[in-house]
C-alpha cells in the first residue's frame, strides 16, 4: 500500500482481485480469493498485538547495517505534525456529553458548527473521532489541526532511517522523542557520534541529554532575545558545518511518506494504530533508498 500510494484498505481488497503482482505478492494463485476488507482489520489487530511492523522495520534496518549502507557516527532528528482523521469539528467541551442534536438521540453526521468567539485549547477541548490527536499547527500564521507528531532518526551517509516514534502532538514531543530514539541508538553503537537538528532543539534540557548519552549535538543556533543554549564555538567547527548541510536530507524522507507512502492526513485512529502504519512506510521508503543504493544484481 506505501509503495504503490494505496489510500484505504478497501481500495487495496478490490485491486488484489484482478493485479496479478499483488497476487505474486502475496503468494495468491489467479483463481484464489483475495481478502476481504473486515478480514484485513483482524489481521491488522494480530499485527498491533505482537509489534510485527517495529520488527519489520529493525530487520530492514540490520540488512542495511550489514550492507555497510548506514554511517554509525552521524546522525540527524527531525519531527513533523502529521494530520489525524479526526477533523476541527469534532472538538467538543471536556464538560460537554454528547454532542449536537435534537433531544431525541439524533446526532448529525455533519453538523454546523461555529466557534468564532470560543477559545479553543487542548486543555478546554477534546475530539470525538480520536481523543489522542490534539490541535497543532506547524508555525506562525498556519492554521490549527487536529494532528499527531511524527519524529525520525537518519544516518547522514545516505539518508536512511535508523529510527522513527510517533506522539501526540505536545510542545515537548520531539525533544522527548528524539531523547528516547538517542538511548535506543546508544545501545547499539558505543562509539560518540554526532546529531545534527534545527533550532527546536536548541533548548539546554536537550543539549544535557546528549551530553548524558556522549553525543556531540550539532543544533543550529536559536538567534533570540536569551540567546543560544549551544556554545557558539562549537558551530565554528567544520563538522558542524557539514552536518547542516545534511541534516536538510530529512525533508526527503518526509516528502516521500506524504506523496508517495499516503501520509499527509493519517488513515487511522489513535497513535498505536498510526505508528504501525508509519513504520511499516518508513521500511518501505528504506527498502526503495536501498534498492537504488545498491543497484540491481548481475
Amino acid at each position: 500500500m506505501a509503495l504503490y500510494s494505496i489510500r484505504s484498505e478497501r481500495q487495496f481488497c478490490e485491486r488484489l482481485r484482478y493485479d496479478l503482482l499483488f497476487k505474486w505478492f502475496l503468494g495468491l494463485n489467479v483463481e484464489d480469493e483475495p481478502l476481504d476488507h473486515s478480514s484485513f482489520a483482524k489481521k491488522r489487530r494480530r499485527l498491533l498485538e505482537r509489534r510485527v511492523s517495529r520488527h519489520f522495520f529493525e530487520a530492514v534496518v540490520r540488512q542495511a547495517r550489514r550492507r555497510r549502507l548506514f554511517s554509525s557516527n552521524h546522525f540527524t532528528v527531525d519531527g513533523r505534525l502529521l494530520e489525524a482523521w479526526a477533523s476541527m469539528k469534532s472538538l467538543r467541551l471536556r464538560e460537554q456529553e454528547g454532542g449536537p442534536g435534537d433531544g431525541n438521540g439524533y446526532t448529525p453526521s455533519n453538523p454546523d458548527v461555529d466557534f468564532k468567539g470560543q477559545r479553543r485549547s487542548n486543555q478546554s477541548h477534546y475530539s470525538r473521532t480520536d481523543p489522542e490527536a490534539l490541535m497543532a499547527r506547524q508555525g506562525l500564521g498556519k492554521e490549527t489541526k487536529m494532528c499527531f507528531s511524527g519524529h525520525v532518526l537518519m544516518e547522514n551517509r545516505h539518508g536512511l532511517v535508523v529510527d522513527l516514534e510517533l506522539t501526540r502532538a505536545t510542545g515537548t514531543s520531539e525533544r522527548e522523542a528524539a531523547t528516547l530514539m538517542l538511548r535506543r541508538t546508544r545501545q547499539r553503537t558505543r562509539r560518540r557520534f554526532t546529531l545534527g537538528a534545527d533550532k527546536g532543539y536548541d533548548t539546554h534540557d536537550f543539549l544535557q541529554a546528549c551530553q548524558e548519552l556522549r553525543v556531540t549535538p550539532h543544533v543550529a543556533r536559536r538567534e533570540s532575545y536569551w540567546g543560544s543554549a549551544l556554545l557558539a564555538r562549537l558551530a565554528t567547527t567544520p563538522g558542524y558545518q557539514v552536518s547542516q548541510r545534511k541534516r536538510k536530507r530529512v525533508e526527503e524522507i518526509f516528502g516521500w511518506t506524504k506523496t508517495v507512502g499516503g501520509s499527509r492526513k493519517l488513515r487511522y485512529k489513535r497513535v498505536e494504530r498510526n505508528r504501525l502504519w508509519v513504520e511499516m512506510t518508513m521500511a518501505a521508503y528504506n527498502l526503495v533508498r536501498m534498492g537504488k543504493l545498491v543497484g540491481a544484481p548481475a
